[in-house]
């Protein structure tokens, strides 16, 4: 089991900055991905960004150019610094690390989201 928690969400103003944190603990030992998803009110969830353990990382392309995701592997703990914040990035973010294990197959675990809010 892997558990997640969140921080940093909150109000800010367009053209702002953010910076989410998500520190995973359980069993997060090998190779892994961590990342954020969000998702809007009636619409699905959306990956926003990822880096694998490695340090690969993957964008929407919404958010290239404005958010980076960063990890440090010591504390197991994904980053995600959001600038040039738009009133459209309003919305729960919720991170997320997966794995696959021979054992046990993929698995994947989600943090309990953390709000974002955008004021035009």
């Amino acid at each position: 089991q892997v558990q997640l928690v969140e921080s940093g969400g909150g109000l800010v103003q367009a053209g702002g900055s953010l910076r989410l944190s998500c520190a995973a603990s359980g069993s997060t030992f090998g190779v892994n991905t961590m990342g954020w998803y969000r998702q809007a009110a009636g619409q699905q969830r959306e990956l926003v960004a990822s880096i694998s353990t490695g340090g690969s990382t993957n964008y929407a392309d919404s958010v290239k150019g404005r958010f980076t995701i960063s990890r440090d592997n010591a504390v197991n703990t994904v980053y995600l610094q959001m600038n040039s914040l738009r009133p459209e990035d309003t919305t729960v973010y919720f991170c997320y690390f997966s794995k696959y294990t021979l054992v046990s197959g993929p698995q994947v675990y989600w943090g309990q989201g953390t709000q974002v809010t955008v004021s035009s």
